[in-house]
C-alpha cells in the first residue's frame, strides 16, 4: 500500500494534470472561435465572387469560351 506521502504526491501530480488539460481546452476553443469568425468575414466575399463567376459563365458561349466558364 502506497504511503500517505505518495498519495499526496499523486493527487498533486492528478491536480497538475486537470489545470494543463483545462488550459489546452480554452486555448483550442479560442484558436476555434477565432477560425470561425474568420471563415464567417469571408463568407460576403465566397458570395460576391460566387455571383461574380456565375455572371461571366452565363454570358460566355461558343467553342471558344474558357472550359472553365463554360461549365464543361
Amino acid at each position: 500500500m502506497p504511503s500517505l506521502k505518495e498519495l499526496k504526491g499523486r493527487i498533486n501530480s492528478v491536480k497538475s494534470t486537470q489545470k494543463i488539460t483545462k488550459a489546452k481546452q480554452m486555448v483550442a476553443a479560442a484558436k476555434l472561435r477565432r477560425a470561425q469568425a474568420a471563415a464567417e468575414a469571408g463568407r460576403p466575399y465566397a458570395l460576391r465572387l460566387s455571383a461574380v463567376m456565375a455572371s461571366l459563365a452565363s454570358k460566355v458561349s461558343g467553342s471558344a469560351a474558357p472550359r472553365l466558364l463554360a461549365g464543361c
